[in-house]
């Protein structure tokens, strides 16, 4: 809601008065630390004087600075940069020497040595003091990321008449569709602006995920149009014997590299487009915080520079300080006050949480949105952004909980300062608005049982079990995304849990969720439930007949693959035959399909295990320390959202359902060509002639929402992807785009085949 103008007068005024006041405050101490510096006559004045003759002195230094000084800048802007640097300091101290000149009876004098050093600490205890008392005040920061935009970068767009629209992709983290409507509901919405939309431009459409529900799977088959070989958030490669992790660095690179492979494609922000705070790239040049990219080192990591770029401003680095300290003090407020109210169920959230917590929702915030609105007033045609802050507190405190509505509420503020950015850009822009995957609530399954995934497969394999259940590592975007802001090394401990199951050739376990994985080291290739059975045959029963499990995916020599259940019940999947109780039967009627297509991928585990999931509260038990959890079925975690603006093309037909993040990425590349747009090139095989291949794909009619969302091969130049030779990486580049952006030797296609 916009303030009334004679409210934010007011503020204003206030604001000014207060700097005046610690300007007075600051002249007074200078003046009694420094000889040369004197605010009372040779015969001394009493302290109210004194005072008075600061506050004159200050408040006349601190108008000529903002009269004079703009004059004085636009008249030396021929200087050299070299020497106005050394200029601004002998002006400043002018400034400060004119001041006290008017002064009235002279009381105040200063040699020109010390009016440079007065003058200079005047400047900074202001500047610091207006950013620290216009931290919640977003309209003062929004003219302040506009002003650093537009003095640090150049327009991209030759004549903004005439430009087309770009499309700004702002993805809320984990926010189900379900969460949002409730936040747009009543009389007084918890997210307003969102909430006009929706009512007015916008439309709300829900959309469903593939069965790893996470922000790896959804987001690198949005940006890179395939999350083939994806099956969880973490899985055990066999051939290499490493765990991949999605949001650790080296693994996103590598994801992005095989996407790439896969699809002979840079990427749906191939032309023109930035990537703000996101797991992959999406082939775009323009790069911040994203991590495919942060493990590089060198020129070829660019991540880093949004960080630079948004803290090199003191009033931007004031404010965001100040709210990452007003953040972790709420943290810790909010948790004591759950663990004194007795409110369930809770896990852990000390240690480094809090911190954690405070990057995510306030130091990511920020340098994503003033990202966002550099990309805006320079006028970039596609921009896809990430906002984790959501996803990040309800994974502690709960999808539904109170810290996360205030979390929404900061979150709706930040879409009003990029909506009035949006007005000055020199083109207009199309905001859709999206999420990658709900959260589904619930206990652990170790607090609500006792034991952990892993104590139960040793259990059932025969093998010692732990007295103490221990904590699964968390799967939360934004520990990994602070380690590589910071510098730090990558997380090592699923490595040496798995070299230690290898020696002893145990089983490994992992979690993603409420999704868990079970892989036989000593077992080449995938383990078939007959191998299962012989080698530890109580496992698979004991497994599927555990209250906490709801199912298993197995492959059998006889049968295919084949998801078990309790009392008997089974599905086979390659047949349709349900024997007994069918196990999939409480999660939906795609879950079947989004089974079939993960039990195709390669590097599948050789037990996919599933938690249980109440149907009427939706609730599910996170193998990982999570009370609010996705990466698996159940609940709403799989109902994720899109508010598109109805100027674009409906993304399904009516009736149908769309599913699969490959499904929204062919929606999106639709969408950036619509309103004469640029088409987004795919790379063709070698000695073809350049042709519109995404709008030919345009024209492919979306599979029906009971086909799986990999069904179809992609098409590379009508052919196959999996045939095609794949392009060379200049190929794949569009014309203009910085070398840099994704270096060949860091997961650019190449011609060999892999």
């Amino acid at each position: 809601m916009r303030r009334p103008r004679w409210r934010r007068a007011g503020r204003a005024l206030l604001r000014v008065i207060a700097v005046w006041a610690v300007s007075t405050v600051a002249m007074l101490v200078l003046a009694g630390a420094l000889p040369d510096f004197r605010l009372q006559s040779a015969d001394g004045d009493s302290a109210t004087r004194i005072a008075v003759t600061a506050a004159l002195a200050a408040g006349v230094f601190g108008l000529l600075g903002a009269v004079v000084w703009p004059l004085l800048v636009r008249t030396l802007l021929l200087v050299p940069a070299l020497v106005l640097g050394l200029l601004v300091f002998a002006l400043n101290g002018s400034l400060l020497l004119v001041a006290l000149w008017l002064v009235p009876d002279g009381r105040g004098a200063a040699s020109p040595e010390t009016a440079v050093v007065v003058a200079a600490v005047m400047s900074a205890v202001s500047s610091a003091t207006g950013a620290a008392l216009a931290v919640g005040d977003d309209d003062a920061y929004r003219r302040r990321l506009a002003r650093l935009a537009l003095r640090r970068r150049r327009a991209v767009v030759p004549d903004p008449a005439g430009a087309p629209p770009g499309t700004l992709f702002l993805q809320l983290d984990g926010v189900g569709h379900d969460v949002l409507a409730d936040a747009l509901a009543g009389p007084d919405p918890l997210m307003p602006t969102v909430a006009a939309w929706a009512g007015t431009t916008h439309t709300l459409t829900p959309w469903r995920t593939d069965w790893s529900s996470q922000t790896g799977a959804s987001q690198l088959g949005i940006l890179h149009g395939t999350n083939h070989d994806l099956p969880a958030f973490r899985w055990y490669e066999k051939e290499t014997g490493e765990v991949i992790v999605s949001n650790r660095p080296t693994s996103a690179a590598e994801l992005q590299r095989r996407a790439m492979v896969r699809t002979g494609d840079g990427g749906l922000l191939t032309v023109d487009g930035a990537s703000r705070g996101n797991l992959f790239s999406g082939g775009a040049a323009q790069l911040a915080l994203v991590l495919s990219v942060a493990a590089r080192r060198g020129r070829y990591n660019r991540s880093r520079a949004g960080y630079f770029a948004y803290f090199s401003d003191p009033a931007n680095a004031t404010r965001t300080a100040a709210s990452f300290v007003v953040e972790v003090c709420r943290e810790i407020g909010q948790s004591l006050r759950a663990r004194f109210r007795g409110t369930g169920p809770r896990v852990k959230r000390g240690g480094l949480y809090p911190f954690v917590r405070a990057f995510a929702t306030v130091v990511e915030r920020d340098v994503v949105v003033a990202a966002v609105i550099g990309d805006m007033l320079v006028g970039r045609t596609a921009i896809y952004a990430d906002l984790v802050a959501y996803d990040e507190v309800a994974h502690h405190s709960g999808p539904e909980s109170r810290d996360v509505r205030l979390v929404l509420r900061r979150l709706d503020r930040s879409l009003a300062l990029i909506a009035k950015v949006a007005r000055h850009a020199p083109r207009p822009y199309r905001i859709v608005l999206l999420s990658d995957h709900g959260q589904s609530p619930g206990e652990t399954f170790a607090g609500r049982y006792g034991l952990t995934l892993e104590d139960l497969v040793r259990a059932g394999c025969g093998l010692p079990v732990s007295r103490r259940a221990r904590r699964s590592p968390t799967g939360a975007e934004a520990r990994n995304t602070a380690r590589a802001a910071l510098r730090r090394p990558e997380e090592e401990e699923p490595e040496e849990t798995t070299r230690r199951a290898r020696r002893a050739a145990e089983p490994i376990v992992l979690a993603s969720g409420n999704l868990g994985l079970v892989s036989f080291p000593s077992i080449p290739g995938r383990a078939t439930r007959e191998e299962i059975d012989r080698r530890n045959p109580a496992l698979l029963s004991t497994l599927a007949e555990h209250p906490g499990i709801g199912f298993l995916l197995v492959r059998s020599e006889k049968h295919g693959a084949v998801v078990l259940g309790p009392r008997g019940g089974a599905h086979h999947l390659d047949s349709g035959l349900v024997v007994g109780e069918d196990p999939l039967a409480p999660f939906g009627p795609g879950a079947a399909d989004a089974v079939r297509r993960t039990d195709g991928f390669p590097h599948v585990a050789d037990i996919m295990i599933n938690s249980a999931c109440d149907p009427e509260t939706g609730e599910v038990h996170a193998f990982e320390e999570q009370i609010g959890s996705h990466g698996g079925l159940g609940g709403p975690q799989s109902r994720a959202f899109l508010l598109w603006p109805e100027e674009l093309t409906p993304p399904v037909g009516e009736g149908a359902e769309l599913v699969g993040a490959e499904r929204v990425h062919r929606v999106f590349r639709r969408w950036l060509g619509e309103g004469g747009g640029p088409a987004v090139p795919v790379g063709e095989p070698h000695g073809t002639r350049e042709r519109p291949a995404v709008r030919e794909r345009q024209a492919t009619p979306e599979p029906a929402a009971g086909e799986p969302s990999g069904a179809r091969e992609p098409q590379v130049g009508g052919v196959s992807a999996e045939g095609a030779a794949r392009p060379g990486a200049d190929e794949m580049r569009p014309r203009g785009a910085a070398p840099e952006a994704f270096a060949p030797t860091d997961g650019t296609p190449q011609d060999k085949q892999h």
